[in-house]
């Protein structure tokens, strides 16, 4: 009789997130695994293992923010992992790009998100394991098994530790009060609503409060901070109503253009992110808060088959 040897769990980083794969490796206890990646002079690359992968639980450790080149790495590792046999090939993608444009809000405009999904797809993985996509409904457009994990569950208990009075949770808009209400309902506090109107992409033309924010202590939550527009315009209007600190909360922290002026010059006392993208400008004001350990014990339920229901705090 011969004996199944259980394959084994090798752990890649791309380029964009090589810090936070080797958290992940170490919190696994497991070395990270080593890749070549080849630049040619036109920009072109190219991606090859350092090592045997046969047979193995392949996990990618990869966040698909611009420039797209992160994105085609991520493609060329999935492929490079599928021709050298891997057994299982999951990827891993704390921030997944492209999240945002998930439906037809006008005429003759792409579903980018189901176009990223479909070429992870066609190029091989099993399994995507992601964190505070954008819009849940994305899930959908996999046509694989689709780990959703959430930024609350490293978020909460720093909030609770701050143990702030008269504590208000609020939403920078409409679209995002779903989010902030599980934050408030959770926490047992009340939630504020602001509602926007934009010209163009990336700027607020105009905005309103709706709730009482008047001496609260406000915490803005949020899946990501681009430009930074929107989160700071809402923090100073709190601030301007009355609020006695404003705070925020934003898993993603793109933070591209003018966004660390505008969070730095703002009303925001303190912003709590995570590792997802890894930050360039560190300011005092960001608080960064690491998602390894969070990814590690999920790679490690995933390669068990065990449940990841108890990741999930809210």
């Amino acid at each position: 009789m011969v004996r199944m040897r259980k394959a084994p769990i090798k752990i890649f980083a791309g380029t964009a997130t090589q810090e936070l794969g080797e958290k992940i490796a170490t919190s696994l206890g497991v070395e990270l695994g080593k890749m070549n990646i080849q630049k040619f002079a036109d920009g072109e690359f190219s991606v090859s293992y350092e090592e045997s992968i046969r047979g193995a639980h392949v996990f990618l450790v990869q966040s698909t923010f611009p420039n797209a080149d992160n994105l085609m790495e991520l493609l060329l590792m999935i492929d490079a992992a599928k021709r050298a046999s891997a057994k299982m090939i999951i990827a891993v993608t704390p921030y997944f790009g492209w999240a945002r444009q998930d439906r037809k809000d006008k005429p003759r405009v792409s579903i980018g998100a189901k176009l990223i999904a479909d070429l992870l797809g066609v190029a091989g993985i099993d399994r995507l394991l992601a964190m505070d996509l954008h819009a849940d409904q994305i899930q959908g457009f996999f046509d694989v098994p689709v780990d959703h994990l959430y930024g609350s569950t490293i978020f909460i208990p720093y909030i609770q530790k701050m143990n702030l009075e008269n504590l208000v949770i609020a939403s920078p808009d409409v679209g995002g009060s779903k989010r902030a209400n599980t934050y408030a309902k959770f926490l047992g506090v009340p939630i504020v609503i602001c509602h926007k109107t934009r010209e163009k992409a990336n700027e607020v033309s105009e905005m309103k409060i709706i709730g009482d924010v008047a001496g609260k202590n406000v915490i803005v939550v949020d899946d990501m901070i681009d430009t930074g527009g929107s989160i700071t315009a809402a923090a100073n209007l709190m601030k301007e109503n009355g609020a006695l600190s404003v705070r925020a909360v934003a898993t993603h922290g793109v933070l591209s253009g003018p966004a660390i002026d505008r969070i730095q010059n703002s009303a925001i006392i303190e912003l709590l992110m995570t590792d997802s993208i890894p930050l360039k400008n560190k300011i005092d004001k960001i608080t960064v808060l690491s998602v390894a350990d969070m990814f590690a014990d999920t790679v490690q339920r995933v390669y068990n088959y065990q449940s990841i229901s108890s990741q999930y705090l809210i």
